[in-house]
């Protein structure tokens, strides 16, 4: 057994490095923006956070935005998981791995984003139990960390026996992965539950303190998530000779649009509640909204997100529109960055303003932050194109275990 590892270690190591053009031009050009990011954060670890936009009023911005939005894409591949493993849609049979690899990639740039946000990680080991400030059960902070390492354990154990049978020619024993992907379906719900509750039971921000919080977490996730799986697929389907079916991502845009229509009516419910009949909690939604005493840095933010999420929905339910690829792929991707605003700096900067004593502290992200920010998401697609790379060539048959050549060696 430890041979066939060490063996489809050797045999991924060259999948990894050989490639087209294309395939290095695009890891040459991850690997730069991975180095910018680390230039930014050295200087952030000298500094400290005072190099950010965030203060001592808004003490969360572009870090734990793009943390937010990304627990919710991690949480998507559950989306593949459940029809693949559970129900035996053959359909989604091609696809599940693709969105595994997407959901370990995006717990990984999750984890980085906390390492970022915390300062820098010599403060971990407060987070260590026995040796930190653990507080299990009671922190909805720890609660966080064990779904999150968690679900990354489960993305990577379930995928890696599932390729590492194939690998040796054999198939995957469901009696072996099915419980995983049973908890995997479990898991991803709770992960991102867990994130809502961190803002929801935060009584003093009344703009997270609201019930539909949690679920909209999920409505947002499986319309984002699900959207980004389409268009990776997309890429994937032709850029390589992985077969990806037309039905296959028909049935994934039902659900984007599914979801898509859920969290616009529950974005439609919290206005209603905010403005309806507004009290003095209602500012920080009037702040984000409308502006507020003269402050409306996110006023164009917010708008845009969801003047895209309208139309991208609009496109999504019609079904002769949604069947059309060219639309698909626009308004997927159009639903994917108004998400990503809404759940980013609509979600999170708001809740800090106004200030306790009603003072309005606006939050700019600083350079360093914008380049750490995409040395995560370049560090996140580089760790992508890694395993999509390894598990595309094993499913076609490209990667097989040579018991002849390791018994002669």
């Amino acid at each position: 057994m430890f041979t066939v590892f060490i063996s489809l270690v050797k045999d991924s190591l060259q999948a990894i490095l050989h490639g087209s053009k294309k395939y290095h031009l695009w890891m040459a050009f991850l690997t730069f923006i991975m180095l910018i990011g680390m230039y930014c954060y050295t200087i952030q670890l000298e500094h400290g956070l005072s190099v950010t936009g965030m203060t001592d009023r808004v003490s969360w911005g572009l870090y734990i935005s793009n943390f937010t939005f990304l627990v919710g894409v991690a949480a998507a591949a559950v989306i593949l998981v459940m029809p693949t493993y559970v129900l035996k849609d053959i359909d989604f049979k091609q696809a599940v791995l693709i969105g595994e690899g997407l959901a370990v990639a995006a717990l990984i740039m999750c984890l980085a984003f906390v390492v970022a946000d915390m300062g820098g990680p010599s403060v971990l080991w407060h987070m260590l139990p026995g040796i930190g400030v653990f507080n299990f059960p009671d922190s909805m902070l720890t609660w966080d960390v064990i779904a999150l390492n968690g679900y990354l354990f489960i993305n990577i154990s379930i995928p890696f026996y599932i390729l590492f049978r194939h690998y040796q020619g054999k198939d995957a024993l469901s009696k072996v992965y099915v419980p995983g992907a049973l908890l995997s379906v479990l898991w991803a719900v709770g992960i991102h539950l867990v994130t809502a509750f961190l803002y929801q039971g935060l009584q003093a921000r009344p703009f997270w303190n609201n019930a539909l919080l949690g679920p909209r977490f999920l409505a947002s996730a499986f319309a984002a998530g699900p959207a980004l799986i389409i268009l990776v697929l997309a890429l994937i389907r032709y850029s390589s000779s992985f077969r990806i079916e037309d039905k296959t991502l028909k049935k994934i845009g039902i659900v984007v649009t599914v979801a898509a229509q859920i969290n616009l009516i529950m974005l439609v419910s919290e206005l209603f509640k905010e403005f309806y009949a507004p009290t003095h909690h209602s500012e920080s939604a009037y702040y984000l909204f409308f502006g507020l005493h003269g402050k409306k840095a996110l006023l164009p933010w917010i708008w845009t997100a969801i003047s895209m999420n309208v139309i991208a929905t609009l496109l999504l339910t019609f079904h002769k529109l949604r069947n059309n690829f060219k639309i698909l792929y626009f308004a997927c991707s159009l639903l994917f960055i108004a998400i990503w605003i809404e759940k980013g700096f609509g979600l999170i900067v708001p809740g800090f303003i106004p200030g306790p004593y009603g003072k309005i502290a606006e939050y700019t992200p600083t350079g360093i932050e914008i380049g750490v920010t995409l040395g995560i998401w370049a560090l996140g697609a580089f760790v992508f194109t890694i395993l999509a790379k390894t598990a595309i060539k094993i499913e076609l048959g490209q990667l097989r275990y040579k018991k002849e050549t390791v018994s002669k060696e």
